[in-house]
């Protein structure tokens, strides 16, 4: 277990208001009820340490599938259905939806071993990560891995109501592996993937799964 590198700045942020609110209360307040000191030194270390519960990575051993596809985050699956995916495919493909919760590791990494031919960032807005507008309507950063049979799939990066920021390390030509981390989104978001129609769904909805763990689909051989 460690903290991803890109907490530190927010942990930090968080450490220093608690750090302030604490002196603050204490110092500036004089509380006559013990339970009320409490109260707030207990809710703001639980801040705390959310936060930085929120940034952990696990150590996982990658279960490297030949054809499968790793799911490429943690959560619960809240969408499988046959859809138009009209930025990079143009075409019908079969979308898989996993809402990330708050509580849910947050790293993201590759399903498929590969190279990265296509990256593209949009803006967005910010609705609740679950509803399925979401998906082209939020902030969100889409990335393409084609396979070395020339199979290629597309999965999204999508930012929730809560989620501010998309980290991506994503680059064209990148060579990439299964399970390879890829980056982050930032406090309750959603990952979408986008499949070849004749690929074989391993889920369901409502299934939990794991990020490097969990096969949620084979590709076609040929």
């Amino acid at each position: 277990m460690r903290i991803h590198r890109e907490g530190y700045n927010s942990i930090g942020v968080v450490l220093l208001i608690v750090i302030f609110l604490l002196c603050l209360y204490f110092i500036g307040f004089k509380s006559p009820c013990v339970c009320l000191d409490i109260i707030v030194t207990v809710t703001l270390l639980t801040v705390l340490f959310l936060t930085i519960r929120f940034f952990r990575v696990p150590s996982r051993v990658i279960n490297r599938t030949a054809d499968g596809v790793l799911s490429p985050a943690d959560g619960t699956v809240v969408q499988i259905n046959e859809i138009f995916e009209d930025e990079y495919f143009k075409d019908q493909r079969i979308q898989i939806s996993i809402f990330m919760s708050p509580f849910n590791i947050h790293v993201n990494s590759y399903p498929i071993n590969g190279t990265v031919s296509y990256v593209q960032y949009h803006p967005g807005k910010h609705y609740i990560a679950k509803l399925p507008k979401a998906s082209k309507d939020n902030e969100h950063n889409s990335v393409v891995v084609r396979t070395e049979k020339g199979v290629e799939i597309l999965f999204r990066q999508i930012a929730g109501t809560v989620a501010r920021r998309i980290v991506s390390y994503s680059r064209e030509n990148d060579q990439v592996k299964q399970g390879e981390e890829m980056g982050i989104i930032k406090f309750g978001s959603r990952v979408d993937l986008f499949l070849p129609l004749n690929a074989k769904i391993n889920v369901k909805i409502a299934d939990k799964i794991r990020s490097k763990k969990t096969v949620m689909a084979y590709l076609p051989t040929q």
